[in-house]
């Protein structure tokens, strides 16, 4: 291989903003297509959030209860909506959590990422695990009272044997479903960053299919620059602003992109693929793809072909 300077070679891909790739991905049909699809099947709302955001839990669903909706709009109230949703924060780090309310309604985090890093969330909830009492009103309402609210207490009754009821093994599936939506999302979340949008300048769009027809040779800034008819100093800032990514980084996902359509074919070695993408260095590709993907090269291909992958991981390790 060309040992010579790269864009993606030297270094690993540089960290970019969370936020933005949440965004894409709320964006994005699959997302939207699910979400209508969840909260018409069953009922509960569903959304994605970026980690570290500090909205009103379930922001911008339509399936809200209609207990919370009654006391979302009381400032102490929606304080204690608000620490649940930070306790969330702190202690959900690689798996699904639920919490409950004051009220006793459960709410739910499904983790995100971006390879092995937590970028945002799903969170669905607003139920019930067990069927609504009096006594257990009475309760919530015994705290409501300790904070002074206003609401009609008549409304929060009806409201509070409105909300949805869920066995703990139906809510349970219901998280593993959310699970398994939750890796798919982390795995597109690489290929939305490398989709052009409609608003990005020309130089760009230039820049991403130069890009696609040389991924296998030596890319340099300058190179790419050259090829967009930009000044490298310039094209940096114009292609970081309409991509999100560093061109270092946008170069690394569109080669790990194209190392994982070749392992499709189980007889190309990990190796082989790695190289045809323009991977100088099999330590470097490997880094970068636990970066992007979450796991190493191995393990993906074994997922991808079963044990029939065994062979090819161990001419691989050789």
């Amino acid at each position: 291989m060309n040992a010579s300077h790269t864009a993606s070679s030297t270094h690993d891909i540089v960290p970019h903003r969370d936020e933005d790739v949440i965004a894409r991905l709320q964006a994005s049909e699959i997302f939207r297509d699910y979400q209508d699809a969840f909260e018409t099947a069953t009922g509960l709302p569903l959304v994605l959030r970026a980690a570290g955001s500090f909205q009103p839990p379930l922001t911008g669903s339509k399936q809200l209860a209609s207990f919370c909706a009654l006391i979302a709009g009381e400032s102490k109230t929606c304080a204690a909506c608000l620490q649940l949703q930070a306790a969330a924060q702190q202690e959900v780090v690689t798996e699904c959590k639920t919490f409950r309310c004051f009220a006793g309604l459960s709410e739910s985090v499904v983790p995100v990422r971006i390879g092995e890093k937590v970028i945002g969330y799903l969170q669905t909830g607003q139920v019930l695990l067990h069927t609504p009492s009096k006594r257990s009103f009475r309760a919530a309402m015994a705290q409501l009272e300790k904070w002074s609210t206003t609401i009609d207490a008549a409304k929060l009754e009806a409201a509070y044997f409105e909300t949805h009821v869920l066995t703990k093994a139906r809510y349970g599936a219901v998280l593993r479903l959310l699970g398994c939506f939750a890796q798919q999302l982390s795995s597109l979340s690489n290929e939305l960053m490398l989709k052009s949008v409609t608003t990005e300048p020309p130089a760009v769009a230039k820049a991403r299919a130069f890009i696609a027809d040389h991924l296998g040779e030596a890319l340099s800034l300058e190179l790419v620059a050259q090829a967009s008819h930009m000044s490298a100093f310039y094209f940096c800032k114009v292609f970081k602003a309409a991509t999100g990514v560093t061109l270092t980084d946008y170069i690394a996902r569109a080669r790990i992109e194209k190392t994982k359509r070749l392992l499709l074919n189980p007889h190309v070695r990990i190796s082989e693929a790695a190289f045809e993408a323009g991977f100088q260095s099999l330590s470097q590709f490997n880094r970068v793809f636990r970066r992007v993907v979450g796991e190493s090269p191995t393990v993906y291909r074994e997922q991808l072909h079963g044990t029939s992958a065994t062979g090819a991981a161990l001419a691989y390790a050789a």
